[in-house]
């Protein structure tokens, strides 16, 4: 099965894009170079095609709670305007998917899973939705963009008269054709996610990137988030890991009925079992995902690890069991030998 192509596929070609398979989808993976596009959102502003992205709206009475009995996190603790951070959750607590949604009004929104979940996580909402809610995949009409870094917001506002600020969304035009937008990103610069139809995407790009915005693919995408602690899908998050043991108890809202809220009450009482830990490599050495992780008898293998270009050094994350309880050393095992690394907090920068 061939991989599926964003309307913005030819652009990037044009402009040097080396690309790679990505969750089912031919995606940039670099222009310039991962470390001076890195550089460019960390400093200006950068901006991504993440069209591979899921996307589908939700509308009518009951969505609200659909959303409450599906997610992990109260959505009612939201006004219309703005977005949430929330999961999918099997009914053992595992993480089916981490979801951004996008609220417009009283019962209309958008949900934004990952791109290798779209289907589950729409088949999920479809299967347990009542006849009064509307549900539409726009995944494949659409282009996805986001913009981010300190200049984002005066790029954004130079093509487009409105710009979110941080977790809001906003519905305006551009070239007379509907935009939606959300202040969020995966790299913790400021900026937005801004939707069209696929018809004006490569206008809106152009008129981005005229505006200053420099073209970036998945990898700086990659170091841009590992650099904020943020989790991957596939990696750090997945079916068998709950977001208790992701260290992200604040994304779970107990005060509702949801899938897997049993299981991770009894988590809460028996022991999360294992934990993720934030480190940060000695000397020169890369940790990479599934590279073994040993500290005060626990062990466990790297989930997330990769050269950070701000902090000019390898760091990660790995989950560890059973739980090590308070530790500030780690060992990893690179190509065979082990190697120092120090236990941080996240962000890293």
């Amino acid at each position: 099965m061939s991989a599926g192509r964003t309307p913005l596929h030819e652009t990037h070609a044009a402009l040097g894009g080396r690309f790679v398979e990505f969750a089912g989808w031919d995606m940039p993976v670099q222009y310039e170079g991962v470390i001076a596009e890195h550089n460019a959102v960390r400093t200006g502003v950068g901006i991504f095609d993440v069209s591979h992205l899921g996307r589908f709206t939700l509308e009518g009475a009951g969505s609200t709670d659909l959303l409450l009995r599906l997610l992990c996190n109260n959505i009612t603790h939201i006004d219309p305007g703005r977005a949430q951070y929330t999961m999918a959750l099997t009914s053992e607590g595992g993480v089916v998917d981490d979801i951004i949604v996008w609220r417009f009004d009283e019962e209309r929104y958008w949900v934004v899973p990952n791109g290798a979940n779209q289907d589950d996580v729409l088949d999920l909402f479809v299967g347990e939705a009542p006849a009064s809610i509307a549900i539409e995949s726009k995944r494949h009409d659409t282009v996805l963009v986001a913009v981010q870094g300190p200049h984002a917001p005066a790029v954004i506002s130079s093509v487009i008269d409105d710009v979110p600020k941080r977790f809001r969304v906003l519905e305006s035009s551009f070239e007379g054709a509907a935009i939606r937008m959300a202040g969020t990103g995966y790299t913790g610069e400021r900026g937005a996610e801004l939707v069209i139809d696929s018809d004006h995407a490569e206008s809106l790009w152009s008129s981005l990137t005229a505006a200053g915005a420099v073209p970036c693919g998945l990898g700086s995408r990659d170091t841009l988030r590992l650099e904020m602690g943020y989790p991957l899908w596939g990696q750090d998050l997945d079916r068998d890991t709950s977001p208790l043991q992701a260290g992200l108890g604040w994304v779970v809202e107990f005060d509702h009925d949801f899938v897997g809220k049993e299981a991770l009450q009894q988590q809460q009482a028996d022991g999360l079992g294992k934990r993720l830990i934030a480190f940060r490599m000695e000397g020169r050495h890369i940790a990479r995902h599934g590279y073994p992780v040993r500290s005060n008898g626990s062990a466990g293998e790297v989930a997330s690890g990769n050269f950070s270009p701000t902090l000019d050094g390898g760091i990660g994350m790995a989950y560890l069991a059973p739980d090590p309880g308070d530790i500030t050393t780690v060992e990893i095992e690179v190509r065979g030998e082990w190697q120092p690394a120090t236990v941080q907090g996240t962000p890293f920068i």
